[in-house]
């Protein structure tokens, strides 16, 4: 499966960025998405979780302020970020947790080694 995110840039501390998640292929089947952040220096962290079902995980540290959805599109999913802080600059990707994605099964996150190009948000204060 090919992954592809955007909507990252450079935004001040407040405010808000939109990112988005294609995800290559038609065949979509209990398929749960993950988003992850990669600050400078530090390893991935699963920040946000969407099951195919609409329920949603998030890690204490974006709670209240990050939320993610699924669009109209089965392949397509969004991280909306309010009130960003400096800590939530570095490179963010999403990824199959589990489910049929894209036409492809991922018994759990480990399965799934194809990260996309990711896409780098970097908040001054």
């Amino acid at each position: 499966v090919q992954i592809e995110e955007s909507g990252g840039g450079p935004v001040q501390a407040g405010g808000s960025l939109k990112l988005s998640c294609v995800v290559s292929g038609y065949m979509f089947n209990y398929c749960k998405m993950g988003w992850y952040h990669q600050a400078p220096g530090k390893e991935r962290e699963l920040v946000s979780t969407i099951s195919h079902d609409g329920t949603t995980t998030y890690i204490d540290s974006v709670k209240g302020r990050f939320s993610v959805f699924q669009g109209d599109a089965k392949n397509t999913w969004f991280l909306q970020m309010n009130n960003l802080k400096s800590e939530d600059t570095g490179l963010y990707y999403c990824a199959p947790i589990s489910g049929t994605c894209g036409g492809y099964y991922y018994a759990s996150p480990v399965d799934f080694d194809t990260w996309g190009q990711g896409t780098q948000v970097t908040v001054s204060s």
